[in-house]
């Protein structure tokens, strides 16, 4: 395994573990998702330039955009929730409750 294989997937055992783990606040949780998002992005990008695969060079720029409209997202449910319970806690949200 190379250094660069080794380095993004690290990356991505370290940002799911700091998921699976360290769930107190929903900004820590969107910042690990993001954090596996990225490195995937890293992933496809190399794994497309050195096999020389002409069809799937845009597939990273799929999977930014997918990215950045599901940062988009969190940080509006981050607003939302925060402006309606007054924290983001995630042990604070119920979805029993309306």
């Amino acid at each position: 395994m190379t250094p660069i294989h080794f380095g993004f997937t690290l990356t991505f055992a370290l940002s799911f573990s700091g998921l699976a783990f360290h769930r107190k606040h929903l900004l820590s949780a969107l910042l690990c998702l993001e954090a596996m998002m990225l490195s995937l992005y890293i992933a496809m990008a190399l794994w497309s330039s050195q096999t020389g695969a002409n069809t799937f060079s845009s597939a990273p720029m799929m999977l930014l955009a997918f990215s950045a409209c599901e940062a988009s997202v969190g940080l509006a449910l981050l607003v939302a929730t925060s402006r309606t319970h007054g924290t983001d806690h995630l042990k604070s949200l119920n979805l029993l409750q309306c």
